[in-house]
Order: structure tokens, then C-alpha cells, then sequence
């Protein structure tokens, strides 16, 4: 029987509170650490591997940490979510992306359909307009072939959707299955379409409107900016625009568009790029096969996110420690480092993904709890980010935890040797001595030039980001978020943050205000 506590009631945090601290500085240090390295180390899917050698654990604490997973019973509690009971206690839904890439356990039927059929289904509708648009079948209103998809979206409709896609960008281009090049329009401030648009063909261009509901404030104007552009343009809009949404929304059976795909409320928006929202822009972009195999590069992540042993899941793994250095280290932040320019926006995704999931100061029961729950996340990619923030990261008041991700070959396949090793070396070598560095610091008299390390890190490697180990690496930040949020004991899958924003902007928009609100629309001459 599943039971969900207050992480400051289970037995076992209480004792992973007196485990005694690791000396990082000195556990990284010599053959030690060297011995670090091969040891804390668990294979992941599509050949990566998460090292956390350079975390502030050892065995002992290893061994709490195994503890607190079997007393929160987190295995079980994956469980329950892939066999479809309602673990989105705030909305009352199931909570199914992991379906959209395979059925990890029993079947699901909800809306009086098989929901594993259901996904399957959309992603072949996608997958065949997708041929038609790349073989000619389905083109503008002169017989041209569309070159451009542009997606209309917002938060998860835009993050994670536009994050694989840059992600893939190079690599699509070096393995020739590149289609067509994608864009994104997110942001309401006009200037953001009004950019995309006067960067783009718009009679070759095909657009993605996602929005679940149908009603998104913010998707629905940028949809009418559009629009008005292709009718500036001499052009039908209903033969350029596709819907991604619900069944039930004002946008599925509309005139207004080509074709319609369709979610449920069962998918989060932040956890959506394995469905339709990330489907129908990356097969048009890279073609079908390609976001087939992103699928099933997750799908063998979250094999591996359900085993019990948490020394052999990664996800869980990676997910305690983070609970350990939130809650017992008192860490506040996070920081992740893809040393790979395709992951540049990679970071934003897991921005939302961790902040919009576990910034929760209530449990599932809509209690307070008396403990720190979701760190800040931020990043940039390497070595950007070293000329940027890492001064704060290395020598700054503040510890904070590192995650890096590195792949020992780039994706384009090109690269030039200057001053005895190539680019792809340069680059991995500042990994290395990043994650050396942040650990092991460097003692100086000059107090300037004193780096005190013991700043813990993990690395996730691979051989290459390929559409497997893209999958792969989602899917394992999609687990971990979840686990630390049964620990914790709070509903990762809502979102009622975003919501009061969302109230008042109307209200201010309809002139409905006083107060502050009115002296903030008056000085905004709204």
C-alpha cells in the first residue's frame, strides 16, 4: 500500500541528517579521486553514463539515500503513475507522457479510450502529414513546397519543442535528414512574431498553432499576428496553419486549419515534447524516422527510471542526491552546464520543467510543509558560461551544485586542429578541468587567487547527442523532477503559480482595476 508523508516525518531523512558530511576537497584529491571516478558511475540509455563522483557522497551516505527511496517508496510510486492512477492530486488527472513514448506497464484507458493507442495514433497522423508535406502531396496554394514550420506556442508549447529542435539542428544537417528549418513564436510582445515574420518566406512557410485549451492568451494573439501576415500577403491562412490541442477545444474541428492533432489533459505542458507539441514540429523539421528514434531513446531511459535498485537508476539516483544537497546541505541553487552548443537552450527547458514542477511550498494535501523543496535552476552552455557567471560559481559566497553534460565527439563532424589538439578536445578538456577545479579549488596566499573548492558537480557523457541519447536525456530529467517530488511529497504536475498572472492581466486589459494595478496600467499607459 502507497502512503505519501511529509519528507520531515520519514525515518530515514531523519537519519541521512546525521550521516557525517563528505570532505569533497578531499575525497576528489589524488588516487582517491581518481578511484571516484570509475566507482560512482551508472549507465544510462542510448550510451550515456551519470557520474557523480565529484557529488559530496559516499557510501554512507549512499546507503541513507537507499533508505529514504525505499521508505518514500518511490519505485512505487513511478508505478502507480504508469498504470494510470491520479497522482495530479491538485487536477485530478492522470499524469501520462511517458506513454506518448511507450507502455511501461499496464494498459490505461481514460475518455473510453486505450491512451497508449491514443498517442500512437496522433503520431502517425502526424508522421503522415509530415510525408505529404516533404514529398510534395501537400504544398501552398501555387503547387510550392512549404520550407519553413513555425511553431505558435508558449511555455511547454515552445520550451522543450524549440530546445530539441536546436538540439538536433546540426546533427539532422550532418546525417541528411534535415527537412526544413523551424522557428518559434512564444513571447506576446509584438516584436517577437514581427521578427520570426520578416526572417521567413511566409508562402512557403507552415505553422504550428499548440495550445491545449485552445484559449492561451498570448498563443491565440500571436496566432492573429500571423494570420494577418499572410492575408497582407494575398494568402489563405487555413492552408497554412496546422492545430495541435485538445478534443474538445474551439480549435479541432475549425475550418481555420489544414489539420488538427490532439493531446490531453493528462500530458503537463513542461513534460509535453514527446507528444504531438514537440511531434508534429520536429517531424516536419527532421522527418518522422528521426523523432521516432528521440521516442525511443526516452522510452529506454524510463525502463531504466523503473527499476527498484536505485544504484541502477540513474533518474532516482540523480534525484536524491539533489534532495540530500537541498535539504540537508542547505544548497538553494542548481546550475546545469551542457558543454554542447546544440543544448543551448537546453537549459531554459529544465528551468521550467524543475521550477514550474516542484516550486511548491504545500504537499498534496494542500498543507504547508516545514522544509525548502525545488531549487532555482539556470544555466548556459560551456565554455560560454566560463567568461559569464562561473566567477560566482567558483569563488562565490554561495555553493552550488553543477550539473555538466559532455559528449566526447561534436555533431557536425568537422573540426580543426590548432596548437595540437582539435576544438572538440579544447572543449572537452575544459569539462575536465572545470569539474577538477570546482572540486579540488587551489590554495594561494593571494586570498583573490584562493579557491576554497568542495564544489560538488556530476557529469552526464556520452558519445554523442544523437536523437537516442536526446531522448534519453530528457526523459531523465523528466524522472528525476519526479521523484524528488514524491520525497517531498508535493504534486510535481500543476501549475496554479502561473495562473494569478494570468487573472489580473485580464482584469487590467478590460480596465478593471484600482490600486497599485491601476498606477501600474497608468504608468504603462495600458
Amino acid at each position: 500500500m502507497i502512503t505519501w508523508n511529509n519528507l520531515d516525518t520519514i525515518s530515514a531523512y531523519q537519519e541521512l541528517q546525521k550521516v557525517a558530511k563528505v570532505n569533497l576537497k578531499e575525497a576528489m584529491t589524488g588516487e582517491q579521486g581518481a578511484e571516484r571516478v570509475g566507482k560512482y558511475s551508472v549507465p544510462m540509455a542510448a550510451g550515456l553514463a551519470y557520474n557523480y563522483a565529484a557529488k559530496q557522497v559516499d557510501d554512507k551516505v549512499l546507503e541513507a539515500l537507499a533508505k529514504l527511496a525505499e521508505e518514500t517508496q518511490l519505485a512505487e510510486k513511478f508505478e502507480a503513475l504508469y498504470n494510470g492512477e491520479v497522482i495530479n492530486t491538485g487536477e485530478k488527472r492522470r499524469v501520462l507522457h511517458h506513454m506518448t513514448r511507450g507502455q511501461l506497464g499496464d494498459a490505461v484507458s481514460a475518455d473510453g479510450v486505450d491512451k497508449r493507442s491514443f498517442y500512437v495514433n496522433e503520431q502517425k497522423k502526424i508522421a503522415e502529414l509530415a510525408e505529404k508535406v516533404h514529398s510534395g502531396q501537400i504544398t501552398n496554394a501555387a503547387g510550392e513546397k512549404f520550407t519553413t514550420v513555425v511553431q505558435i506556442g508558449i511555455g511547454g508549447s515552445d520550451l522543450g519543442p524549440r530546445a530539441m529542435y536546436l538540439a538536433l539542428e546540426n546533427w539532422a544537417r550532418a546525417n541528411n535528414t534535415f527537412k526544413m528549418e523551424a522557428r518559434f513564436i512564444s513571447n506576446v510582445d509584438p516584436d517577437d512574431a514581427a521578427a520570426v515574420l520578416a526572417g521567413i518566406d511566409v508562402a512557403h512557410s507552415i505553422f504550428v498553432l499548440v495550445s491545449k485549451s485552445g484559449t492561451t492568451l498570448e498563443t491565440l494573439t500571436n496566432e492573429s499576428f500571423v494570420k494577418d501576415a499572410l492575408k497582407n500577403a494575398g494568402l489563405d491562412a487555413s492552408k497554412h496553419m496546422i492545430a495541435v490541442t485538445s478534443e474538445t477545444s474551439p480549435l479541432a474541428k475549425s475550418a481555420d486549419y489544414l489539420a488538427a492533432f490532439f493531446m490531453d489533459d493528462y500530458i503537463g505542458g513542461r513534460f509535453s515534447s514527446t507528444s504531438g507539441v514537440g511531434g508534429a514540429v520536429l517531424s516536419l523539421a527532421f522527418g518522422p524516422e528521426v523523432f521516432a528514434r528521440f521516442l525511443e531513446g526516452a522510452a529506454e531511459e524510463d525502463r531504466l527510471a523503473k527499476n527498484k535498485d536505485m544504484y541502477a537508476n540513474p533518474a532516482m539516483l540523480d534525484a536524491l542526491i539533489g534532495v540530500y544537497e537541498r535539504n540537508v546541505l542547505g544548497y538553494r541553487n542548481t546550475a546545469v552546464l551542457p558543454y554542447s552548443q546544440a543544448l543551448s537552450r537546453f537549459p531554459a527547458h529544465l528551468q521550467q520543467l524543475d521550477m514550474e514542477s516542484n516550486g511548491k511550498s504545500v504537499n498534496r494535501f494542500g498543507e504547508p510543509v516545514d522544509y525548502v523543496t525545488g531549487p532555482v535552476i539556470f544555466g548556459e552552455p560551456g565554455t560560454n558560461g566560463q567568461h559569464s557567471f562561473y566567477q560566482l560559481l567558483h569563488q562565490g559566497t554561495d555553493i552550488i551544485p553543477l550539473q555538466f553534460v559532455g559528449f566526447r565527439n561534436n555533431q557536425m563532424g568537422r573540426d580543426v586542429v590548432i596548437q595540437d589538439s582539435t576544438s572538440q578536445q579544447k572543449l572537452s578538456a575544459n569539462v575536465a578541468a572545470q569539474i577538477v577545479a570546482f572540486a579540488c579549488g587551489k590554495a594561494d596566499d593571494n586570498r583573490n587567487k584562493d579557491f576554497q573548492g568542495g564544489r560538488p558537480s556530476s557529469i552526464i557523457v556520452g558519445e554523442q547527442l544523437t536523437p537516442e541519447a536526446l531522448g534519453a536525456l530528457l526523459s531523465h530529467f523528466e524522472n528525476k523532477v519526479m521523484f524528488q517530488g514524491f520525497v517531498w511529497n508535493i504534486n510535481s504536475f500543476d501549475q496554479e503559480g502561473v495562473q494569478l498572472g494570468k487573472v489580473l492581466a485580464k482584469k487590467v486589459l478590460a480596465h478593471d482595476t484600482d490600486g497599485a494595478l491601476k498606477a501600474y496600467s497608468d504608468l504603462l499607459n495600458i
